[in-house]
C-alpha cells in the first residue's frame, strides 16, 4: 500500500523508459495497488517485457462481495499473475489454508498464474519447527492440485522475520527453504514437476544482496518489496542474475 497516482505513474513511466537497462533474459512482473491495475493496464499494452500482477484476489467469480475483486475481472483488465496468501494477508486478514487454496484455484481457471507465499515467523523460526510449518503451508494449499496444475503455480518462500526487523536471511538459509520446497515437490508429484517450478525469495531482497542470493541453485528470483519502489533499484536487481 505505497504511493499516490502521481508517484506510481511516474515510477512506472521510469521503468518503462529504463527498458534497454534490464537483463532481457529475466521475466519482470510488476503488482500495485488494485486501484493503479486499469490504468497500468493500458500503460503497459505496448511494453509486453513488463507483466501486470494483483496483490489479491477474491474466489468467487462474482456477486455480493462489496469490496472484493474477482479472478475474472482481473483477466478482463489484462492482469496474468496474482500473489496469493502473502504474510501480511495470513497474518493481518486471517487467511486459511483452505481460503488459499480457493484463490488458486479460482485464479488458474482464469489462465492467470498463482503466485504462492509461504514462511515462518520469528517465534516459528525459534522454536525448530520452521521447515514443517513451511511445508504445510504448501501440502494444505496447494497439494489437492493436479501435476498440470501445480506445474502453473509460482511458490514464493518468505522468510517472514527477515523483513523489515533489521535481522537477515544469509543465501545458505534461503537456499536451504528453496531446496526443501523443490525436494518435497518431486516427491508429492515427479522430479520433472519439481526441477521446472519457480520458485521465488522474498526476504529483504536488495541491490546489494540480489546476486549472491539469485546466484543460489534453487532460488529462481526475488519476490521483492520496498526495494522495487526505486526504478534504478528494480533494475539493478534485474541484473543481479
Amino acid at each position: 500500500m505505497n504511493l499516490d497516482l502521481p508517484e506510481a505513474n511516474q515510477l512506472l513511466d521510469d521503468l518503462i523508459a529504463g527498458e534497454k537497462k534490464f537483463n532481457t533474459d529475466t521475466e519482470h512482473i510488476i503488482c500495485p495497488p488494485a486501484i493503479y491495475l486499469s490504468a497500468f493496464s493500458e500503460k503497459l499494452k505496448n511494453h509486453s517485457w513488463l507483466a501486470l500482477g494483483a496483490q489479491n484476489c477474491h474466489f468467487e467469480k462474482n456477486g455480493a462481495h462489496t469490496g472484493e475483486i474477482s479472478t475474472s475481472q482481473l483477466k478482463s483488465i489484462g492482469v496474468k499473475y496474482c500473489l496469493v496468501g502473502h504474510s501480511e494477508r495470513r497474518d493481518n486478514f486471517n487467511e486459511g489454508y483452505d481460503l488459499l487454496l480457493k484463490k488458486v484455484k479460482a485464479l488458474l481457471a482464469e489462465d492467470i498464474t498463482p503466485i504462492f507465499c509461504c514462511g515462518e515467523q520469528f517465534q516459528v523460526r525459534e522454536s525448530n519447527v520452521f521447515k514443517e510449518f513451511i511445508i504445510k503451508q504448501i501440502e494444505d494449499s496447494l497439494f489437492g492440485l493436479d501435476a498440470k496444475d501445480i506445474s502453473k503455480v509460482i511458490i514464493a518462500y518468505e522468510p517472514i522475520w527477515a523483513i523489515g526487523t533489521g535481522k537477515t536471511a544469509t543465501a545458505e538459509e534461503a537456499q536451504e527453504i528453496h531446496q526443501l520446497i523443490r525436494q518435497r515437490t518431486a516427491t508429492q508429484y515427479n522430479e520433472s514437476v519439481a526441477k521446472n517450478m519457480r520458485i521465488l525469495y522474498g526476504g529483504s531482497c536488495k541491490p546489494s544482496n540480489a546476486k549472491e542470493l539469485f546466484g543460489q541453485k534453487d532460488i529462481n528470483g526475488g519476490l521483492i518489496g520496498g526495494a522495487s519502489l526505486k526504478a534504478e533499484d528494480f533494475i539493478a536487481l534485474s541484473n543481479s542474475f
